[in-house]
């Protein structure tokens, strides 16, 4: 059997199974947030009764990360409705935006979009924030009310996005009924070269198979290339699994898996206890093909669709927005190397950078090259830097959002979708590339290849 396969068998209390079939399994881990959370109570409530509780208080984590930072009333309104659920149920996860746990969630716009307003359990982006916080392990199965539930698969995890209905009926009881995808394999070799990142690796995968190419397929990344990707590396590539319309991404387990999960729920005081999968020797696949990753070339997605693949040195575009960001570009990593192409220059067009959870805040306003810290090195290059971590324009939002684009304009972003109307106004084109290619465009004005600016 594949990594899914391994996972899923064990989850439904089998033997084996193998792609087509139809099983029930029990969840690990369910998370919602301020989006689809009111909606998924709604339907709890609805199918098991007003006073119903959840299947196990441990197993739901609730993160409100979307439309947070808005002064949209229905937006706050939905954060406030998580935290009554929250109250209600005794949940022990649920990181809410405000320290009082019967107040009310008010986004204060006289006190700008910049600076902070949020409060000490509030952990940000939902995708970043479950491993950081402890609630990512091998061999589990997490299903999330958001498509890109897949990065957590970098942790040698089945994780995947359900909707409100299913997510309902899981609160309740704990179980969901999945069809066993088939499972494609990309084996990675070799090691990235200087200014290429993970995240052109995921868009060169994306632009051969296509955006519905791993169609309700389990996309597992395997090879002796995984042992030079980092964690933040693998999530990266996990998360945009769902781009190209796969079910769910995974990694093999090793070494690095276990050192960043040990500490991580021993930090947090989570579940300490995990047992990964291997895959068997005789698994079988529907696609196999082989990534080389020293021959890799910095790689940007055009528009509309993130399989509109081309290599950054044959593009010619002018731009009017950067933006670096998401689960998927907001990891301190990836400002870390959108910083080195920026250091002693500045950008030319407006650019926004959106954290993806507190912690990273932390990271890059403590953590010093010489005389400044990363966030000094980046205000000091132009960039707008926010201190509220959550998803922003990543994906659109009230018009107030933090880099939303509310005029036809073209963005260049390290952001994970660039469908019509993805970060706001529906006339505008977003181009995904790495943190390093959106770098070197910011202070270029225009789709650059960011070796130009790195040695």
């Amino acid at each position: 059997m594949t990594l899914t396969e391994k996972i899923l068998a064990r989850a439904a209390g089998k033997a084996q199974v193998t792609a087509g079939d139809n099983i029930w399994v029990n969840a690990d881990v369910l998370m919602t947030h301020d989006v689809c959370g009111p909606g998924t109570i709604g339907v709890f409530k609805r199918e098991f009764g007003q006073t119903a509780k959840v299947w196990d208080r441990q197993r739901v984590v609730i993160i409100p990360d979307h439309y947070i930072f808005t002064a949209d009333s229905k937006s706050n309104r939905n954060v406030d409705i998580l935290r009554e659920f929250a109250r209600e149920q005794g949940l022990p996860y649920f990181y809410d935006v405000i320290d009082d746990p019967n107040g009310s969630w008010k986004f204060d716009a006289a006190k700008g979009l910049l600076k902070k307003q949020y409060g000490s359990n509030y952990a940000g982006v939902c995708h970043a924030a479950l491993p950081q916080k402890g609630h990512t392990r091998p061999g589990e199965i997490l299903f999330g009310t958001d498509s890109h539930t897949c990065m957590a698969g970098a942790f040698n995890e089945f994780a995947t996005g359900i909707g409100n209905t299913d997510a309902g009926f899981v609160m309740g009881t704990g179980k969901l009924l999945i069809k066993v995808p088939e499972t494609m394999r990309f084996r990675f070799e070799g090691k990235l070269q200087p200014g290429v990142m993970a995240k052109d690796i995921i868009l060169h995968v994306i632009g051969e198979i296509g955006f519905d190419g791993a169609t309700y397929r389990a996309m597992q990344f395997d090879g002796p290339g995984v042992a030079s990707l980092s964690m933040d590396d693998r999530m990266t590539i996990a998360n945009m699994a769902i781009e190209a319309g796969g079910k769910n991404g995974i990694f093999p387990f090793d070494a690095r898996t276990a050192e960043y999960i040990e500490s991580r729920t021993r930090l947090n005081g989570t579940k300490q206890r995990y047992e990964p999968v291997e895959a068997d020797a005789d698994q079988k696949f529907v696609y196999e093909t082989v990534i080389n990753l020293d021959q890799l070339e910095p790689t940007v997605a055009c528009h509309p669709d993130p399989g509109q693949r081309k290599k950054a040195k044959e593009m010619d575009v002018k731009l009017d927005r950067a933006y670096i960001g998401s689960c998927t570009g907001g990891k301190t990593s990836d400002f870390v190397e959108f910083a080195r192409v920026v250091q002693g220059r500045r950008v030319v067009i407006d650019t926004f950078g959106v954290p993806a959870t507190p912690e990273i805040v932390h990271d890059l306003q403590t953590t010093r090259w010489g005389d400044r810290t990363i966030w000094d090195i980046l205000v000091g290059a132009g960039v707008q830097m926010t201190e509220n971590a959550g998803c922003a324009a990543c994906l659109g939002g009230p018009v107030d959002t933090f880099g939303r684009m509310n005029t036809p304009l073209k963005c260049i972003s390290a952001t994970n979708r660039n469908f019509p109307g993805r970060m706001g106004h529906k006339e505008s084109q977003v181009f995904l590339a790495s943190p390093a290619t959106v770098a070197a465009s910011a202070v270029a004005g225009r789709i650059t290849d960011p070796r130009e600016y790195v040695n």
